[in-house]
């Protein structure tokens, strides 16, 4: 059995190696080739294409990912597969990001000719400035670490860390150069819950037609329920004549109703029903919907149009149906 105060020493290690590789990466960001390749990438009209084989290549999928879904269109072919027919992905308004610790991966500078022939800029990343590959791109990155993290100096693991971050340094400051906001990263998501939040409308989530809980003033109480107990939302909207909204009759008020002993068969709706009700419109996001039952402590709303006219109604249950919360 291993001692634990043994493992969590090498652990620790681990992390200070990794953390000082991070610290040496502050020279090569500040450097004038990071700012080019920022720009380079900006100039570019159509892909970013990231290749790396082993666990560069692992790396490299992570930060073409994460450049798509910050603004900047980009995905991950790998070298292997390059040489056989996967070059084809490439078009002249692309430009390429290759990545290897040693810059001598031979899938790569394999690829490099023809990556030349087409007249695309190469940006290459990788932990020797006097790497086959550092001298053959149009701009080199440079993620060289002290040391690695793996005690036989064989594993990429500082490394590989440093080559994460700087692909993460270049996706953020081409996200702010863009301008990229939530709504831009909402729309590269739909289906996360931050995509749910900052799309979903109020119009996407409500009740309405059949399925909205609506009564006149004039009814009683008991026919209120059978609304409410039909629909399932736990309230109902009470509207006049006009069908304009003049109230509304949720579970809360029905149990006061019972505790003050109203008589359900003969009392109108429109005595006991809630006036000056909370509502919103349907063209509100479904997280602005939220943040009013939040902030009234209410569970349900009242959805109405221009004519102060009842068109959908929602609860909290919708929302948590919806992924907004």
């Amino acid at each position: 059995m291993v001692d634990e105060n043994q493992l969590r020493q090498w652990g620790t290690k681990v992390v200070d190696i990794e953390k000082q590789a991070l610290e040496n990466l502050y020279q090569y960001i500040d450097s004038s080739e990071f700012a080019q390749a920022c720009q380079l990438i900006l100039q570019c009209t159509g892909k970013v294409i990231v290749m790396g084989m082993g666990k560069s290549g692992h790396i490299g999928n992570k930060i073409s990912a994460t450049l798509a879904s910050t603004g900047t269109p980009a995905f991950f072919v790998h070298p292997g597969e390059a040489s056989h027919g996967d070059l084809g992905v490439l078009s002249e308004n692309d430009i390429v990001l290759a990545i290897s610790n040693s810059g001598e991966a031979s899938e790569i500078l394999t690829l490099i000719p023809v990556i030349k022939r087409m007249g695309l800029p190469l940006i290459s990343v990788t932990g020797k400035p006097e790497s086959s590959m550092a001298k053959l791109a149009q701009l080199h990155l440079c993620i060289e670490v002290p040391e690695e993290a793996c005690p036989l100096g064989l594993a990429p693991t500082s490394s590989t860390t440093a080559t994460l971050v700087m692909g993460d340094a270049l996706a953020v400051a081409l996200l702010q150069a863009r301008g990229f906001t939530q709504d831009d990263f909402a729309l590269s998501h739909p289906g996360g819950s931050l995509g749910r939040k900052l799309l979903l409308k109020v119009s996407d989530v409500m009740h309405k037609g059949d399925e909205l809980p609506s009564v006149k003033h004039d009814i009683c109480i008991t026919e209120a329920l059978y609304e409410i107990s039909k629909k399932g939302l736990g309230m109902t909207a009470v509207v006049d004549s006009n069908n304009t909204l003049v109230g509304i009759f949720t579970d809360g008020d029905l149990r006061r109703v019972i505790d003050a002993d109203v008589n359900l068969r003969t009392t109108s709706i429109a005595d006991v029903m809630t006036q000056g009700c909370v509502t919103i419109t349907e063209n509100i996001l479904a997280a602005e919907a939220l943040k009013v039952m939040d902030t009234k402590s209410i569970n349900g709303l009242v959805v109405i149009n221009e004519q102060q006219q009842p068109v959908g109604a929602l609860n909290m249950l919708d929302m948590v149906k919806a992924g907004v919360i």
